[in-house]
């Protein structure tokens, strides 16, 4: 006994229900993770949200109509928790949004070539039919496109265009004795439709997952353009991108020197020379203080990002402003190293957008230290002493040279055209109307 429309729809939620917690439930490791900073840097962030998009499709079932939509639904429920987990980490808003855009650009590119299917056949079978059969056919494709357009405000599919289209302009019926094999053909053609889709959202999103892996080497291959000959290189903090960048260009024989500012209080500064030591390069520590002092005598500084935001302005480590206003006074280019993967859509005025963690004051005083600033004489021991310490700086793009990401090098004013080939404007929209509660 056939199912009637609203019983269909009613099953079709219930899978797709049943799919969303199952999809939830991968999340909580991930999401634990997050929470407790299991999972440190963008790059490593970033991956490991992209792995785990990927088995959400890959173990999602997508029902007949709007394919699309409940991949989506899957993937923005899944996205929501992991960015709750770690808002400060925007890479997992970025990658969420990232696949969430490689959706709707596969599902569009399956309904484009439908429909220029569609055309395609009507014109051929035009030149051996009638007048009245190249009418008929006509007005399929019209009707395909008609469908699309009654279906603009969800995610257009190739399943919603067929789905929706006349009875009247349905290709004709075939005679009972072939009603078995016709069934058993649309079945098939179901089920093909529905892998497609997926297989190409997932060979997408690996295709991402090889970006972010390589983004260090990327980057590192430009390095021979941007360093030159006895030149003086001034960074700040621990990134893993300058270390392969600085290196790429000592392997391509150029010959320069390296100012590294020690950057307390987590003083990764440190780490990083010593890592340059053993790769060969010619390396200065100095400590934070000293930038303004050596500016003068630095031709460039190259710094990486924890984000590269909308309008261009970067979150970095905590003191890269300072050494930022150093540059701009002395006219020295202040180039950042960032993969796509740290293009933020958001503007840092974005209410989801939070720009800075404050991390323990363990790192600045130990607590034997901590416990001689406390008041007794109230009674309660309420402290003097209170400590600060935020993770990162925010540096305005009229201060930022240069971006050097995978894709090459970018002026800050272009970053918001090349952010928006990677993003969807309905993907900003939602996440911006779940942040406000509306």
């Amino acid at each position: 006994m056939r199912l009637n429309l609203s019983a269909r729809k009613t099953l079709c939620l219930a899978r797709i229900s049943k799919n969303l917690l199952s999809s939830l439930s991968l999340a909580f490791a991930c999401f634990f993770d997050l929470r407790s900073s299991k999972i440190e840097g963008s790059q490593a962030t970033a991956r490991q949200t992209a792995e785990l998009l990927r088995s959400v499709i890959s173990q999602q079932r997508v029902p007949y109509t709007n394919q699309a939509g409940a991949l989506i639904d899957a993937v923005r429920a899944v996205g929501e928790q992991l960015i709750a987990a770690n808002p400060v980490e925007l890479a997992v808003g970025n990658i969420v949004r990232r696949v969430l855009h490689i959706i709707r650009e596969e599902d569009l590119s399956l309904t484009t070539a439908a429909i220029a299917g569609l055309n395609l056949s009507a014109a051929s079978d035009g030149d051996d039919d009638d007048d009245g059969e190249r009418d008929e056919h006509s007005v399929l494709s019209a009707a395909a496109v008609a469908a699309s357009a009654r279906n603009a405000l969800r995610p257009p599919s190739l399943q919603t265009l067929l789905e929706d289209m006349p009875e009247s302009v349905a290709i004709p019926h075939t005679s009972s004795s072939g009603g078995d094999s016709e069934g058993k053909s649309k079945s098939a053609d179901k089920s093909s439709r529905t892998r497609r889709l997926k297989h190409d959202v997932i060979e997408a999103v690996n295709e991402l997952i090889q970006d972010i892996n390589t983004c260090h080497e990327q980057i590192a291959e430009q390095a021979v353009e941007h360093i030159h000959q006895n030149e003086v290189i001034l960074t700040l903090g621990g990134s893993k991108t300058v270390l392969e960048f600085l290196y790429a260009a000592k392997e391509k024989k150029r010959s320069f020197r390296v100012f590294v500012a020690e950057g307390a209080p987590r003083y990764q500064g440190h780490l990083l020379a010593k890592e340059l030591v053993t790769r060969g390069l010619h390396t200065t520590l100095i400590t934070d203080s000293a930038v303004f002092a050596i500016i003068s005598r630095v031709n460039m500084v190259i710094v990486g990002a924890h984000a590269v935001m909308a309008n261009g302005g970067v979150i970095v480590p905590v003191g890269l402003n300072m050494v930022a206003l150093a540059a701009q006074k002395h006219a020295v280019p202040f180039v950042v190293l960032a993969g796509s993967h740290k293009l933020c859509p958001l503007y840092p005025h974005n209410p989801e957008v939070l720009l800075n963690e404050l991390r323990s004051p363990s790192e600045l005083l130990d607590f034997g230290e901590f416990s001689d600033c406390l008041d007794f004489g109230s009674g309660i021991g309420s402290p003097l002493l209170h400590v600060v310490n935020p993770a990162f700086d925010y540096v305005p793009p009229k201060l930022v040279s240069l971006f050097i990401t995978d894709t090459g090098g970018h002026n800050p004013s272009y970053m918001y055209r090349l952010i928006a080939d990677y993003y969807s404007a309905d993907d900003l929209v939602v996440r911006r109307r779940v942040a406000l509660g509306n």
